[in-house]
């Protein structure tokens, strides 16, 4: 966990590690991170948003683009490793229904309340939800797996899905790439993806809060 922690807090310095030791190869080491994020159902503290940007501003610095990066590539990466993750994800979810929540490694991972806030926010919100939990950590890794599980069509699901990947990687990518290398942000680089995880994670905050309540009411 710790290592996690220190791997979201530097992580221009990794990213930057990554393509001094690997060039472009970065896409597809960066590619199946984020695939896995959304994908594999069981890893949704993986870095989102935070790796985007940081992706964005090592591909605009001399190092970056020395190696061949570019913050357009980036973007189409991010979207197709995005779509590609959530249709898996869907697909388990379809294939294998609520009996994969009570089996390893998706019961050790994978808690009912996880599933139950997702289930909350996607029938409060309908198709729109699954954009915006792309959007919020944690939330984007079940929302497929709740579509898939409902009633909720296939291509309905793929519709809503390209916006959200679409908009998602272009948004955080190119922020990472227009400020990530101003100077105030770079030298506060850390607190700046604080912020964005913190900003990511408050509509998950306020939903606690309101859910507690909720309870100390009844």
């Amino acid at each position: 966990m710790s290592f996690l922690i220190n791997f979201i807090l530097h992580i221009d310095d990794h990213i930057a590690n990554l393509v001094q030791n690997f060039g472009a190869w970065t896409y597809l080491i960066l590619f199946a991170v984020i695939l896995i994020e959304t994908g594999a159902i069981i890893l949704p503290f993986l870095p989102g948003d935070s790796l985007l940007f940081a992706a964005g501003a090592i591909s605009m610095t001399p190092a970056g683009q020395s190696a061949g990066l570019n913050h357009w590539v980036f973007m189409i990466v991010f979207f197709v490793a995005a779509v590609t993750g959530d249709t898996l994800n869907y697909t388990i979810a379809r294939k294998g229904g609520r009996a994969l929540l009570d089996k390893k490694p998706f019961s050790t991972f994978i808690k009912p309340k996880n599933i139950e806030e997702a289930e909350v926010f996607f029938q409060k919100h309908g198709g729109v939800a699954v954009i915006m939990g792309r959007y919020i950590p944690i939330i984007r890794t079940f929302m497929p797996f709740v579509a898939g599980l409902s009633a909720f069509s296939f291509r309905r699901f793929i519709e809503f899905t390209l916006i959200a990947a679409f908009s998602w990687s272009f948004l955080m990518t190119g922020a990472g790439a227009l400020f990530g290398n101003i100077p105030f942000v770079a030298n506060h680089f850390s607190a700046i993806i604080l912020g964005i995880v913190f900003v990511t994670l408050l509509p998950s905050i306020i939903a606690l809060i309101k859910s507690i309540m909720a309870k100390k009411k009844k």
